[in-house]
């Protein structure tokens, strides 16, 4: 059975658009075991990862190069025998232990000059793989060979024993239609749908009898207290108040999703939840929620379509904000309006 090491990336979102490479992986070789080298945070996302076997926090933070420490750890892995390595960050530093652990196939794209560290070289083309998805799922071809279409869903399994056990330490009520918001964007605040529109959209929501429920990182914290406190108290900000596992099991219980482009998007979008996603300075043309082309129906992009946007920048450069401002919650009701609800939603 071959053993393949993916280095993954560092982004939550980015670790779920790798899951069709991973799928494809499975139905290629049909038995494989495959690990994922990957910073710790993301541990949680890849347990329920039906695909991995075995995810093997990185103890180098962003950034590091530490060159010896990466050889010693890259000898430790050789350990395991691995038969192929796919690396899918661009960086230098990423290529590394997979060429200190012997790995004798080792796939990525060209990046920063890698040739030598990785030896079955992708060399990116934008245009004929515009969805960060796709490129990742090509790394389980052959160079220069069609990319099977479509590309296999993301799908995250949920614990309900720890879905009973967070919703019993937080007293929250499931009585009631779930719908969850997430606020953040860990990128910057340029992908953050203001709060006034969350409370707004709350304050509606509540009067169709839906319990709100804020997700987010301890970094949301004081964004979510700003929602709940400007929505009259409707929703409850858990921001801060789950780690990444007990957040995915939460969002589960969703009847719907509310989420800026974010890791939590994905989220929402793996676990095949009616999902709204919020873009401003970003683009769904390259990293739109994988449910969007999977479950048809399931997920809505919405965005307002002006000259600025996308700009891709952290904070919003001309000081206007306007693709997150102009996009009022009338509109977003409008899209959820028009969702379709799974059966088995909530």
């Amino acid at each position: 059975m071959p053993r393949i090491l993916i280095v993954a990336p560092s982004w939550i979102g980015d670790t779920l658009l790798a899951q069709p490479l991973l799928r494809r992986l499975h139905d290629k070789f049909g038995r494989v075991s495959i690990d994922a080298l990957a910073p710790p945070w993301c541990g949680p996302l890849l347990a329920r990862m039906p695909e991995i076997d075995d995810a093997i926090a990185s103890p180098f933070a962003h950034g590091e190069l530490k060159l010896r420490a990466r050889w010693k750890f890259g000898r430790e892995l050789a350990q395991r025998h691995y038969d192929q390595a796919i690396v899918l960050p661009n960086s230098f530093k990423s290529a590394l232990i997979p060429f200190f652990a012997d790995i004798p196939l080792r796939a990525g794209y060209v990046g920063e000059s890698r040739y030598g560290l990785l030896n079955l070289v992708h060399k990116l083309d934008q245009g004929k793989l515009p969805l960060m998805a796709e490129r990742y799922a090509q790394l389980a071809e052959k160079p220069g060979a069609e990319l099977p279409r479509p590309l296999p869903p993301a799908r995250l399994e949920v614990d309900p024993v720890n879905t009973a056990r967070t919703t019993a330490r937080l007293d929250l009520d499931r009585s009631r239609p779930i719908a969850v918001f997430c606020p953040g964007a860990e990128y910057g605040p340029a992908k953050r749908w203001p709060a006034r529109h969350f409370a707004a959209l709350a304050r509606e929501l509540a009067r169709r009898n839906y319990a709100i429920w804020l997700i987010g990182s301890g970094k949301d914290a004081e964004l979510g207290e700003e929602i709940r406190t400007q929505s009259g108290g409707v929703c409850e900000n858990l921001c801060g108040k789950t780690d990444l596992a007990a957040a995915i099991d939460l969002i589960g219980c969703a009847r719907l999703v509310v989420s800026n482009d974010s890791g939590l998007m994905h989220v929402a979008a793996a676990l095949g939840k009616p999902l709204i996603a919020l873009y401003g300075s970003s683009s769904p043309a390259h990293t739109p929620p994988l449910s969007l082309s999977s479950q048809p129906g399931l997920a809505r992009i919405v965005n307002i379509d002006i000259e600025c946007s996308p700009c891709f920048a952290r904070e919003c450069p001309l000081g206007h904000f306007k693709c997150m401002n102009d996009l009022l919650p009338a509109r977003v009701l409008a899209e959820i309006n028009a969702l379709r609800e799974p059966a088995d939603a909530g």
